[in-house]
Order: C-alpha cells, then sequence, then structure tokens
C-alpha cells in the first residue's frame, strides 16, 4: 500500500470527526439549548456557511480577517469565505432582512471554520451555539443576555462559573481624548492586554499623554478585583468625562442585578480586558470554570456592526462552542442501547405492522438483514421481536 492510500483516513489538523456517542451527546445538548433559546422568546437562523468576505468581515477586527478562509467565487469573481463568526450574519438578518423597530432576539448554531486552532483550544471547525438581542440600549439588555449565557452553561451541565465583566467604552473614551491614532491605539492596547507597566509608561511618553489622563491609563491595568473594584474606579476616573461615567453606572447596575439574582455567582470585574474590542463598543462579558485556561462563553455590546447593512441598531449578544460545553458539562450516565430491539427479516405483514406502531411510539427497532453477521445481544438490542399467538411481541434477549 502507497503512503497516498495509507494516509487517506487522516483529517487536516484542527479538524475532527464525531462519532455515534459523542454525536448522539452533542445533538441532544443542541435541541436541549435550542429549546431554552425558544423559551426565552429568541428565534432562530440559519446563516450560509460561505458568503461574501466584506459581509463576513463586517465590523471586526484583523484577527477575525485572519482566521477565514478565503476563495475566489466561480460565478462573480468575488472574493468568499467561510464563516469564522456568524455574529456579522445575524447583523445583516437583522439590518437588512427583518427590519423590525421592536426589540428582536436571534439565536443561531452552527459550525464555523477557522484557519488556525486556538492554543488551547487545538479545533478548527467549533460549533458555535450563541444569541442575539437587537433594538434595544442600555443595561437591561446586556442583563438579560448574561442572564441567557448564565442559564445556558448550566443547561449544559457546566458547573462552578466566573464571571468577568468589563466595558470597552472606558477605553475608547480616553484614546478619544488622547488624541491617538489608530496605529498607537493598536500598540497601547497590546500592551493592556499583558498589564506591561513599562511598556505602557514608555508608549504614553512617546505619544505625548500627560497630566490626569495619563495617570488614569496607568492604573487602568490595576482596576480589577470583586466587589470593592467599582467604587475605586470611580475615584481614579472622576476626570474621565460623562462617557466613562455612564460605562461604569452601568456596569455597577448590571453587577447589582447580578448579584440580587446569583447571589452565590463569583464575579469580577476588569476594566483593561478589551477581548471583543475591535467591534464591541460597552458592556463586555465572560464566563470561566476552573480547570479551562480560556473563557467557555463570551459576549458583549456591539451597536455599529449593522450600520454597513443600513441600520445600525443596539445590539448586545454571546457566543459558545458546542463541543466544549458538552465535553465540560458534568458527565450524565451513559445510555445503553439494551431498549432497542431487534427484528428478524422477514415478509409478515404483522411484523411489519408492530415494527412501524412500535417506531412510532418513539422505540428504536433495528431491522436484521438477510445473512447478516451479528444476532441482536451483538447489536446491541436487550429486546428482541418474537411471534406468539397474540402476534409479534418484544421479550428480552437472553445473555
Amino acid at each position: 500500500m502507497d503512503t497516498a492510500q495509507r494516509d487517506r483516513w487522516l483529517l487536516p489538523e484542527g479538524v475532527e470527526e464525531v462519532l455515534p456517542q459523542e454525536a448522539r451527546n452533542l445533538e441532544r445538548l443542541r435541541r436541549r439549548l435550542l429549546d431554552l433559546f425558544d423559551v426565552w422568546g429568541y428565534q432562530l437562523v440559519i446563516p450560509p456557511f460561505i458568503d461574501y468576505v466584506e459581509s463576513l468581515l463586517t465590523g471586526t477586527g484583523r484577527e477575525l480577517d485572519l482566521q477565514t478562509f478565503k476563495l475566489t467565487d466561480q460565478l462573480s469573481g468575488r472574493m468568499l469565505g467561510i464563516r469564522a463568526d456568524m455574529t456579522p450574519q445575524v447583523a445583516r438578518l437583522d439590518a437588512h432582512h427583518l427590519k423590525r423597530e421592536e426589540p428582536t432576539r436571534l439565536c443561531y448554531i452552527g459550525t464555523v471554520l477557522h484557519t488556525v486552532g486556538d492554543h488551547l483550544e487545538k479545533s478548527r471547525s467549533p460549533i458555535q451555539v450563541g444569541a442575539e438581542l437587537y433594538g434595544h440600549r442600555g443595561a437591561a439588555s446586556d442583563l438579560e443576555i448574561i442572564r441567557l449565557m448564565l442559564e445556558l452553561l448550566a443547561q449544559s451541565g457546566v458547573l462552578d462559573v466566573h464571571l468577568d465583566l468589563g466595558n470597552v467604552a472606558i477605553y475608547r473614551e480616553l484614546v478619544r481624548q488622547a488624541g491617538l491614532d489608530g496605529d498607537q491605539e493598536a500598540a497601547l492596547f497590546d500592551v493592556l492586554q499583558r498589564k506591561a507597566q513599562v511598556e505602557l509608561r514608555e508608549l504614553l511618553d512617546v505619544y505625548g499623554v500627560q497630566g490626569q489622563l495619563r495617570d488614569m491609563f496607568l492604573q487602568l491595568p490595576d482596576l480589577n478585583g470583586g466587589a470593592e473594584l467599582l467604587p475605586r474606579a470611580r475615584a481614579v476616573l472622576a476626570g474621565a468625562g460623562a462617557v466613562v461615567a455612564d460605562a461604569l453606572a452601568e456596569l455597577e447596575t448590571v453587577w447589582n442585578q447580578l448579584r440580587q439574582r446569583f447571589p452565590s455567582l463569583p464575579i469580577y470585574v476588569d476594566l483593561a480586558e478589551l477581548r471583543g474590542y475591535h467591534y464591541q463598543t460597552g458592556m463586555v462579558f465572560a464566563a470561566f470554570v476552573p480547570g479551562c485556561g480560556k473563557e467557555v462563553a463570551r459576549g458583549g455590546r456591539y451597536d455599529e456592526i449593522g450600520k454597513i447593512f443600513g441600520r445600525a441598531r443596539p445590539a448586545t449578544g454571546f457566543s459558545a462552542d458546542l463541543k466544549v460545553l458538552a465535553r465540560l458539562g458534568a458527565p450524565s450516565a451513559p445510555e445503553s442501547d439494551r431498549g432497542a430491539i431487534f427484528a428478524p427479516a422477514g415478509d409478515d405483514p404483522g411484523l411489519w405492522d408492530a415494527i412501524r406502531d412500535l417506531r412510532a411510539e418513539g422505540k428504536t427497532v433495528i431491522e436484521a438483514l438477510p445473512g447478516q453477521v451479528g444476532d441482536a445481544a451483538a447489536m446491541g438490542c436487550g429486546l428482541r421481536l418474537e411471534k406468539t399467538a397474540a402476534g409479534w411481541v418484544a421479550t428480552p434477549v437472553a445473555r
């Protein structure tokens, strides 16, 4: 056998096959989460797997651009991309197709494809599940989305969740006041994400940021913590103006509401945490669990993402990877196929009727194939159909 034949079973790195038991678990979790979205009033949408690149990258940063596989459309000659994130596509549905004035709640679930896997999650083909709320600006819609995210984690069996909160509007406003250009803003963003204080001081010197604004930038990496953080942040950022004051007020409102609803939930605030900064505009949040080195769900506000589609409606949402949720969720007892019923091969109409009736009741019936290898026990069935005077009856399989 040559090498090409021998390696044909191999898959590209970071692309996985899903075997029957895992596929069953994923599908049951998918249905459970779609039912959850439904009872919260979130309507399912199904964006296309492939789309024009400019639509896929609307309002996003360079990171998503690099994560997107691209190819040329043979019909139009335009550049296409395989979606790496469904959020821009869902924003287009709200802005261009639905065109509602009232708040719109949408949800989605489907495979996305990344050019490079995460350094912790090696998969390049996550199953993205998420929800978006359009048409409302303020803490109440952010709070609803965070509550829904927490409920989704609970329904997935993901326990011991810790919640991180932030607000990128604070950093955006400080950058605006400092008069930084795009390259300077990006360099400062990188330093803040690494909380590199020495580099931060050097950059602020190079950019000529002085006085009170400089002090606020220098203290931003240390503005993180629990309940004590918000009063300290108000004091440090007291001179930053109304935009920053409003962002802190919104954080405090969400914090207090979450404390009332989830008194045992650990909540952490970090004002230098800028995940999703390139397209998010306000509140950001992420859920973590012990033993997992990255967030298990994340989201935030992105009020401008629909602008290119004609409507820059307020928007907030979150997403997670169904595969990660299934792996981290509390394990359930393994399901056995012992409830499956083995039916012999045959041309008896009574047998056909019995099989049809059992399946109509939701029972699993596996029909024998003529000359097949393996009996009922080998096929994992705990029952088999046998003909009696009363008709075809399911009886236990001898072990």
